[in-house]
């Protein structure tokens, strides 16, 4: 485990995608302690510009070598460049916070939301796996009240943002709003069917099981996290028209009863999660409400009718941020911490 230094000399790998700009704007609005940061991507992006701290950062192709003088290396940039790039950088004595899913599921990769399981950074091996953008909205949501009482089984359906899957997406819905207001026909590019005035059931690649990869992301993630093995997880993935903001209906069932009233009080007492609860005016969250804000909106709080230890919520966040740069930035926050 390499421990970074008070002033890290920072590489932010998949500069020019949204989640890497992303990257660049939470490292400047918290004030971010590093000595230096550099930008890289692909050669096709090379010589593009990041404005950063006033400045214009000039992004630099990545190769093997790259990372051989950096502390701290921020992978926002598929699986395929983190599979082959982070293990060099990490012999070299970088430490990388990955934001793929290539390394969450390795058994000495940490899988860390830093609200929840902060000690999982304990004896890292200089990788370091950022979760599924809709495992971390619900865990944040979730962590407080498994611990007045364990969970059992939880529930979820999402509606899942555009810009999950990138600008090439968001470029999409907005064409096709377009297109179909002209009265002309649309012909899906990025997505299986057309995204605009609709909602897919389908995130990822289909599974025998008949679940999708995203699905059983939020499945083996949700456990490795909360570290149980025993909660029953079922979810439901759906991508909708909107353009930043994941959202979704959570149903759990705990050990004892926890109760509505008892379960706002713990939400709002907790950190990185802002209670946004009476539906009579109004007070729900909305993705429009969440996009650029930092915490996890929490609302609809509510008992089941029937099951006594049952209980629902709905879970708004950015995508962008709290999904992804923002999580990774805070991992790297608490590295320097410890």
């Amino acid at each position: 485990m390499n421990r970074i230094p008070s002033s890290p000399r920072v590489a932010v790998v998949g500069a020019t995608g949204a989640v890497g700009r992303e990257m660049f704007s939470i490292l400047e609005q918290r004030e971010f302690p590093a000595a230096s940061v550099t930008a890289f991507a692909s050669a096709r992006s090379a010589g593009k510009t990041i404005p950063f701290r006033g400045e214009l950062l000039t992004v630099e192709e990545l190769t093997a070598e790259s990372l051989n003088d950096f502390d701290l290396a921020l992978f926002s940039a598929g699986g395929g460049t983190s599979k082959r790039f982070a293990p060099i950088a990490a012999k070299a004595g970088c430490v990388v916070v990955d934001n793929s899913s290539a390394f969450r599921m390795d058994d000495d990769v940490p899988l860390v939301v830093p609200e929840v399981n902060p000690e999982a950074l304990d004896g890292h091996s200089n990788i370091i796996a950022n979760p599924n953008c809709s495992t971390i909205q619900m865990v944040v949501a979730l962590a407080p009240l498994n611990k007045v009482s364990r969970i059992e089984r939880i529930i979820v359906s999402t509606y899942q943002a555009v810009s999950g899957t990138g600008q090439a997406a968001i470029d999409e819905l907005m064409s096709q709003a377009y297109t179909i207001q002209a009265g002309d026909d649309v012909t899906p590019q990025v997505y299986p069917k057309q995204i605009a005035y609709n909602v897919l059931p389908h995130i990822d690649d289909f599974l025998d099981s008949g679940f999708t990869k995203e699905e059983m992301k939020m499945v083996n993630e949700t456990r490795k996290i909360l570290n149980d093995q025993s909660i029953a997880v079922n979810a439901t993935t759906v991508r909708v028209p909107v353009v930043r903001g994941h959202s979704e209906s959570v149903y759990i069932e705990t050990q004892t009863r926890i109760g509505a009233a008892k379960a706002r009080e713990v939400l709002s007492a907790s950190d990185g999660i802002r209670l946004v609860d009476e539906p009579e005016t109004g007070g729900y969250p909305v993705p429009l409400d969440c996009a650029g804000q930092d915490d996890t909106l929490v609302g609809r709080v509510r008992d089941d009718l029937d099951a006594e230890t049952g209980l629902s919520l709905w879970v708004v966040a950015d995508n962008l941020r709290k999904g992804a740069a923002l999580n990774a930035v805070q991992i790297a926050e608490l590295l320097l911490d410890r």
